[in-house]
């Protein structure tokens, strides 16, 4: 018999071309490949539908997320976005079980009209933590009180909508916190990715790389960190590479001869670019969730520089090298720049990653869970 399963997701999730998509993505392409009969249902907004998508679905809809008329003073922006009567109907034409793909897509959870269905959450943040990181970092007062307001109002959501389904989170720690805080069923579910063998190159690189999106303000934060507090007095060179930096963050690293900043590269770009580094430094202001640059560069760059923000409840923290203060990322970074990466690192590196981010492993699971 056929086993059939509703996906929905808060945006399209190709071209694979940030973080946020990347476990979205390649957990379709893998339950597919296990025989399931995909229902997917995405919200689009800026991301345009696409036909691609229609090799791993069964069926594919599409809804247009609100903008203006999706603000509600009780229920969080990201939520009431999401609200669709289409969606609904959608859903109710059979009783498939439902994947419910982050606290953005969990109204038709929220208002009961899922009752009588098997639901399933996959979290892919603490979201009320996320957003109040995101207001700490925001300089815009507008902005500021935007993120403040969706904090409160999300850490009130995700309390009712915690114990209505179980949940499955991308970290250990958010498994944790959710048990602990909301008396969650959760359960930890490594991210979906497509490294399937770890790969570095042998002996040194000739930069430190920090990457990601740079429209996101904590992650500018961050390399702008990188810049004025470790590496400004340094020798040892630093890349930066991103999405759309602001002018603010480009001029500070003009400043300095040692640092170049990389602007929107391909996705084969950046690719290269962490292969060929020698240290990826990745230091995050948030410890929520689990950072998908930190994998890409544990599978495919040489040592991996980071604080426990960006290691938290990842399981990961024995393959990085960890430090705090700007003056230990200073130390690490000299030294680490000088270290050859050696086949032995790799092969350490390669069976811890290889059991826990096993896609075939973990698509057993979901199936197990469901059925």
């Amino acid at each position: 018999m056929s086993r059939h399963l509703h996906i929905v997701m808060h945006d399209v999730p190709w071209p694979v071309n940030f973080g946020g998509v990347t476990d979205l993505y390649h957990k379709v392409k893998c339950l597919h490949a296990a025989g399931i009969k995909i229902h997917l249902h995405c919200f689009v907004k800026k991301r345009p539908p696409q036909t691609y998508l229609e090799k791993y679905c069964e069926s594919l809809y599409y809804y247009e997320r609100k903008t203006v008329s999706g603000f509600s003073l009780r229920l969080p922006y990201i939520v009431s976005s999401r609200k669709s009567a289409q969606l609904l109907e959608n859903l109710n034409k059979d009783d498939h079980p439902v994947l419910l793909e982050g606290v953005h897509c969990t109204y038709p959870l929220y208002s009961g009209a899922l009752k009588n269905r098997k639901v399933f959450l996959r979290l892919h943040n603490i979201e009320h933590k996320y957003y109040a990181h995101l207001a700490a970092n925001e300089d815009n007062l507008i902005k500021r009180l935007y993120f403040m307001n969706e904090a409160r109002l999300l850490n009130r959501y995700e309390a009712d909508i915690a114990t209505k389904c179980p949940v499955w989170t991308v970290s250990l720690a958010d498994a944790e916190e959710y048990r602990e805080a909301f008396h969650a069923d959760a359960h930890f579910l490594p991210v979906f990715i497509p490294w399937d063998f770890p790969y570095a190159k042998e002996g040194k690189g000739k930069y430190c790389l920090y990457h990601g999106n740079l429209s996101v303000n904590e992650n500018e934060k961050a390399a702008s960190w990188l810049i004025t507090a470790v590496f400004k007095d340094t020798d040892v060179p630093l890349v930066i590479a991103g999405q759309s930096p602001s002018s603010k963050l480009q001029r500070q690293a003009r400043k300095h001869k040692n640092i170049s900043l990389v602007k929107d590269p391909s996705e084969t770009e950046m690719q290269k670019l962490i292969e060929d580094a020698q240290v990826n430094v990745l230091p995050s202001f948030n410890a929520t969730g689990v950072k998908l640059k930190l994998l890409n560069a544990l599978f495919n760059g040489r040592h991996c520089l980071v604080n426990k923000a960006g290691t938290e409840g990842s399981g990961l923290d024995e393959l990085c090298n960890i430090a705090g203060t700007a003056g230990e990322f200073k130390v690490a970074t000299a030294k680490l720049f000088q270290e050859p990466f050696s086949e032995t690192k790799m092969q350490h590196r390669s069976a811890a990653l290889r059991s826990l981010y096993n896609s075939e492993q973990n698509t057993k699971r979901i199936i197990a869970w469901i059925w």
